[in-house]
């Protein structure tokens, strides 16, 4: 009996990585000018910012419950044992709906081995825990050894981002509008994090420099052992930022392992182009 890992698209993971490393692909949804998209299979980051540049409204919502009993009833039909890694419950209705299948899935198929897990992560920072998973998957672990690893990190996994436009996050309800209005005039950026699963603001800074210097204060105020650990950036469609970044955190940690990639559609609909995150573990397995 084999192992199949799920992982769905706020994973901020490219298409590749799933091919590559036979992760299951669960796309959520995006919808540019009201058409629905399968992320990442039917459209791409790149497309997405593009529409946002061009004044058109994005939205997005959860896998639908069909996709999840199709993929669910073929892992129960396999014989197969499957650990689905999921987007923070805090941020969408992902993961209550997987287990929603999942169980009507095992009324008809009581043998369903089926583990679904709550990171209480988002973007890359997810990534970062599914990455570790399907190389421990590769290397012959077994399914404790796997989920014990995707909880530990899931535990110590640290989110640190900002936004170049205050306006997406008020529009999200994540900020209030006249913050949003003030902010832009004064040339103030929030610094955010997801705690719990959920996003919240910790800091406002003026000016782009104190704003990369504060974001490596808080790596080094929250991390261990950068210099080894893989660290993630992602980009909301700018990669001379996120290159800006890597080079501050290897001139300052010394780190040589780096995971970049776009944000995703998804979480790129809500936090806008020019969004620069960072993440890290603050404890090592």
């Amino acid at each position: 009996m084999g192992i199949k890992i799920y992982a769905d698209s706020a994973c901020d993971l490219p298409l590749s990585f799933f091919r590559e490393n036979q992760v299951e692909l669960i796309p959520l949804t995006v919808y540019v000018k009201e058409k629905a998209y399968e992320d990442l299979v039917e459209i791409n980051p790149k497309e997405v910012f593009r529409a946002i540049r061009s004044g058109v409204n994005t939205k997005t919502s959860q896998p639908s419950p069909q996709h999840f009993e199709k993929q669910f009833t073929a892992l129960a039909e396999s014989k197969d044992s499957g650990i689905y890694i999921a987007f923070s419950s805090r941020l969408s209705g992902t993961y209550q709906t997987a287990m929603m299948i999942r169980n009507q899935v095992k009324d008809t198929y009581p043998d369903l081995d089926l583990t679904i897990i709550d990171t209480k992560c988002a973007s890359i920072g997810y990534g970062l825990i599914v990455k570790a998973a399907a190389d421990l998957w590769k290397s012959g672990a077994d399914k404790d050894a796997i989920i014990r690893d995707i909880e530990f990190r899931s535990t110590h996994m640290e989110h640190i981002f900002t936004v170049a436009d205050l306006d997406f996050l008020a529009r999200g309800g994540r900020l209030s509008k006249a913050s949003a209005f003030l902010g832009g005039l004064l040339n103030i950026k929030p610094i955010l994090d997801v705690e719990d699963g959920k996003l919240i603001p910790i800091e406002k800074i003026r000016g782009r420099k104190k704003l990369l210097q504060r974001m490596l204060d808080m790596m080094e105020e929250r991390g261990v052992d950068l210099e080894h650990q893989l660290i993630g950036i992602c980009h909301g469609d700018d990669e001379a930022a996120a290159e800006e970044m890597k080079q501050l955190i290897q001139e300052r940690f010394g780190t040589k392992e780096f995971l970049i990639n776009s944000i995703g559609s998804v979480i790129g609909s809500h936090a806008g182009p020019g969004t620069l995150s960072v993440f890290f573990l603050n404890q090592l397995p």
